[in-house]
């Protein structure tokens, strides 16, 4: 009877022995070769590996090792590899894995596309159905940032081998590029919002997000124009006097361009806008960024008589639906947004700005510029009611620029509350610090 803890035989069709060790219950592993052609050799050979472990290409194997390895192939199920893979999750071994079949196992950069598919991601669909703001847009230009970014660095992987040193070791390389922090995280969330996403649908077990800190700096603030300015743009004579209307109708109102775009006929009352849409040329008709209908007061009668003038002399017949802004080249879409901008800086360029600095200054600036004006005169839950803004802290956001008057503000608020403090002239001139002589 053979009382070694393994057996030594040799195949018919070998030339050297092998050895089959015996696992802790004394059943055979699978046999390795011992290199021998005798089985005097092969038994020393065997106690040696038994003592020393077995040679495996560069690296040394236990029998312990390799029981543990033999006990993984024996495994019937993926229910079986879960357990051992929980296990060593629990132990601190393993940080994150994917089981064949599930969730976790399908390709990442698969994944991060169809998270930012309008038509397809069930995140997008949850979004839409909970009437939360998410714009086709943003979900196409995430998409890009997926293929321009994430998948260079990723492609190959599953998503449940991302893990939260993979997504610092991305992180860092996007500190690499040339590009504004603030783009920078953009890229960054295109890809951890559908990871959290992930984790809190209990498709991975962990969120490698967590702990990450994005990149600060500061975000290149959109320019503004001076009044005095504007005054100048709108007593030209515009190439497109629609284009003009919707400009003047944006500075004195701070509406969005999606939501001029918008207005219909219906929606002009006598002395106010009632806006609860908005449009672009990917989403066409949706509801506003935030989701709420609101009343934007308009007491300009005169600017009011040319909307409805506008809005009568459409082309393609007058409806309560019909656009006020409406288009040269379809009945059923408004003026396209471009024309706007296009013409709002040939009026800069008209009243002397080169084309280098017009292009400086976008539509959309024109948010900025009521809400910067108007942030000082109207109280903040008046003004968010006019913006729409939710926050005070993105109103700020769109009124923090220096605007013409504020150093006469700053001076005349200093000396209305520090006058006291400051003493008289001759005061001051008595505590003057007497200059000592020099010596002769």
């Amino acid at each position: 009877m053979n009382a070694y803890p393994f057996s030594i035989f040799k195949r018919a069709d070998r030339s050297c022995y092998s050895v089959a060790f015996n696992d802790k219950n004394g059943k055979q592993m699978r046999p390795v070769s011992t290199g021998k052609k005798t089985e005097k050799e092969a038994l020393q050979a065997a106690f040696q590996m038994l003592r020393d472990g077995i040679p495996k290409k560069q690296n040394i194997v236990t029998v312990q090792d390799l029981s543990i390895i033999n006990m993984v192939r024996d495994l019937k199920s993926e229910t079986q590899a879960e357990a051992i893979l929980g296990e060593l999750r629990r132990l601190g071994w393993v940080k994150g894995y994917a089981v064949k079949g599930t969730d976790a196992a399908q390709d990442f950069i698969s994944f991060l596309k169809v998270f930012w598919d309008w038509d397809t991601s069930p995140y997008i669909e949850e979004k839409l159905r909970k009437s939360h703001g998410i714009h086709r847009r943003h979900c196409k230009q995430q998409g890009q940032a997926v293929a321009l970014y994430w998948e260079p660095f990723f492609k190959g992987r599953v998503l449940g081998e991302i893990s939260t040193k993979e997504v610092a070791a991305f992180i860092k390389h996007m500190g690499t590029m040339d590009l504004s922090a603030a783009r920078k995280n953009v890229v960054i969330k295109a890809g951890t919002k559908p990871l959290r996403w992930a984790f809190a649908q209990d498709m991975i077990d962990i969120d490698p997000t967590r702990g990450h800190i994005f990149f600060s700096g500061d975000e290149l603030k959109r320019k503004i124009l001076t009044p005095s300015v504007v005054a100048a743009m709108f007593r030209l004579t515009w190439e497109n006097e629609r284009a003009k209307l919707g400009n003047l109708l944006a500075a004195i109102s701070g509406m969005r361009c999606g939501e001029i775009q918008a207005l219909r006929f219906q929606d002009l009352g006598p002395d106010c806008l009632y806006v609860s849409n908005s449009w672009n040329k990917e989403d066409d008709i949706k509801t506003t960024k935030n989701n709420e209908k609101r009343t934007v007061e308009v007491p300009f009668p005169d600017l009011m008589n040319s909307l409805f003038e506008l809005a009568k002399s459409n082309p393609w017949g007058l409806s309560p639906n019909s656009y006020v802004f409406w288009s040269d080249m379809k009945e059923k879409i408004p003026m396209h947004g471009t024309i706007f901008l296009d013409n709002m800086r040939k009026a800069l360029t008209a009243i002397g700005y080169s084309k280098e600095q017009a292009t400086e200054y976008t539509f959309h600036g024109w948010r900025h510029f009521y809400t910067s004006y108007m942030i000082k005169k109207l109280d903040k839950k008046l003004l968010k009611t006019q913006t729409g803004h939710k926050t005070d802290v993105m109103l700020s956001h769109y009124a923090d620029h220096e605007t013409v008057g504020d150093r006469e503000i700053i001076q005349a608020t200093q000396r209305e509350t520090f006058s006291e403090i400051i003493p008289q002239k001759n005061l001051l001139l008595e505590n003057k610090p007497v200059r000592k002589k020099s010596a002769a």
